[in-house]
């Protein structure tokens, strides 16, 4: 489509107020469309080799092509037995990993290397996440440029290598090397998992194939509970500490699981030798409508600058900022809150299975609420009200009887009902932020956010404030508040974008209601490309 003066009558026209006299009204939205839509968008009405990915380009169709809802399935069926099944079993392993500190703080480890009388303890979670933020961006260069699958598996091998050298740890000094280490090279899993999301899924599929990876945080607790209890009986004659035997069998079962990894696992769909040619151009073809692009080796300053301008990134960081706060802490000191309600080691060690399952519950059923209704950040309000509920109890009801016992386990469960809000922002994220530069800013400015409440979790549990721990829970209430508030401005946010660019297609602008996708591979950001709409 031409930039003809009949063209331009109708954007014109689209942008109309009801009130014709707003001069004011009218000046902002012509400037809005001068923004989203240049002379030369408008001109285009092919796809622009030009800006595509040279490996991309080989697999591209010319325009999209229609894949029906069989095919959709059989390719889905290949791609999750060859990159879901990666994704989810290896973020079981991370969260196992890391969380092995918690349940090895009930396992004499704090005695043993004099973790007891200081915030130490403490610390050896905060190193974790402090040596993420300093790695962040580095790494999330190096997943857009070097092939994802080669580099993830030996990211888990270093891991895997690193854990099993805990056990030969003697002091806290020798703990804080390595679980900064551990950090270090754990940092590539999650934002790797984003950008394979984006690759192999439809927009359509995102939300729920992020929540099977994340909700291994909830399986790791079911098995690491379990498994923490079968280490927990070996006996002090054994030769070997029960938290040293933990820390052993999972590393080198991690460093196993990295060697299988970089056998199994294809880089991307127009490298899956284990795909037939016409597959991965179907593969390729599938996620065209997500607009979001596969992969795109090519710097371009502006959308660097455009994601540091962009209100929705800002959003997605305070979503992780004040999910991650509470879910640090409460993770590192899980062990010894539940202990302290008046429960032995191993019910304690038991008793996480049961917080794992509702984990998995509360992603699941917030995952499908999503699919159900559409209301992404709607269902994330709705899951934060039980953790305002559940820290409000853990604040003002000691603990005197049974029942309060019962009421105080119970209430602790429900506090991690939030942990919806940060799945489904990672999930939006990967649906609603295109251009490759300007994703790679995004996802490293969520997971710099993401590690920062990470690091601070840890520390609001302070010693002297054990065992009620009313400083931390106070702080938790307060970033559910900040929450409620980002999830309110961030709806309000992206339903206006959506409605500025509804208008223009209604004016029969091509360009705005194009359902063939032309410029879906052309490495455009969501604000470059008028046919992009948000979801929210």
């Amino acid at each position: 489509m031409g930039g003809s003066p009949s063209e331009t009558e109708q954007v014109s026209a689209a942008m109309q107020p009801a009130a014709a006299s707003n001069n004011e009204k009218i000046a902002m939205q012509a400037s809005e469309l001068e923004r989203v839509m240049s002379p030369d968008d408008l001109q285009k009405d092919a796809q622009n080799y030009d800006r595509l990915d040279s490996e991309l380009a080989k697999y591209a169709n010319a325009q999209g092509i229609e894949i029906s809802e069989a095919e959709n399935k059989r390719l889905r069926g290949l791609i999750n037995k060859r990159v879901l099944v990666i994704m989810v079993f290896t973020y079981f392993l991370q969260a196992l990993d890391k969380g092995t500190m918690s349940f090895a703080s009930i396992m004499g480890i704090r005695e043993d290397l004099h973790l007891l009388n200081s915030q130490d303890y403490a610390w050896l979670t905060t190193c974790i996440y402090i040596a993420i933020l300093i790695v962040e961006y580095p790494i999330n260069r190096l997943v857009a440029r070097l092939p994802i699958a080669k580099f993830l598996g030996t990211a888990i091998i270093l891991w895997g290598t690193v854990l099993a050298l805990h056990a030969t740890c003697t002091g806290f000094e020798s703990l804080v090397a390595v679980r900064t280490l551990l950090g270090i090279f754990e940092a590539v899993c999650q934002p790797a998992f984003l950008v394979l999301t984006s690759m192999w899924y439809k927009r359509s599929e995102q939300a729920l194939i992020v929540s099977l990876w994340y909700c291994m945080n909830g399986g790791q607790q079911i098995v690491g509970g379990l498994l923490a209890y079968c280490f927990s009986l070996i006996g002090d004659n054994a030769g070997i500490k029960s938290w040293q035997a933990i820390f052993i069998t999972y590393g080198c079962f991690s460093v196993l699981w990295g060697v299988f990894v970089l056998w199994w696992m294809p880089d991307s769909p127009m490298r899956a030798k284990c795909f037939s040619e016409e597959d991965k151009h179907l593969m390729v073809e599938r996620v065209r409508s997500n607009q979001t692009g596969i992969q795109n080796k090519t710097f371009r300053k502006e959308q660097v600058v455009e994601a540091l301008m962009d209100p929705q990134i800002w959003c997605y960081c305070l979503i992780q900022l004040t999910t991650t706060l509470p879910t640090s802490g409460l993770g590192a000191f899980y062990a010894i809150i539940i202990k302290a309600f008046g429960f032995t080691v191993l019910q304690t060690q038991l008793l996480a299975m049961v917080l794992g399952a509702y984990i998995i519950i509360v992603l699941f059923s917030s995952a499908w609420l999503v699919k159900r209704t559409g209301q992404n950040l709607i269902v994330m309000a709705v899951f934060v009200i039980p953790s305002v509920v559940g820290t409000v109890v853990l604040l003002t009801v000691k603990n005197t009887t049974i029942a309060t016992k019962a009421g105080l386990l119970l209430s602790y469960y429900i506090v991690l009902s939030f942990w919806a809000a940060q799945t489904l922002g990672m999930s939006m994220l990967s649906r609603n932020v295109a251009g490759q530069t300007k994703k790679s800013v995004a996802v490293t400015a969520n997971f710099v956010a993401w590690a920062t409440g990470n690091a601070i979790g840890p520390q609001v549990f302070l010693t002297w404030n054990a065992p009620r721990y009313f400083i931390a829970f106070a702080t938790h209430m307060g970033c559910y508040a900040i929450l409620l508030l980002t999830i309110a401005f961030l709806r309000w946010h992206l339903k206006r974008q959506n409605n500025k660019r509804d208008a223009i297609a209604a004016a029969g602008v091509q360009q705005a209601k194009d359902e063939r996708y032309l410029h879906a591979f052309e490495d455009l950001t969501d604000v470059q490309n008028v046919n992009f709409r948000y979801v929210y």
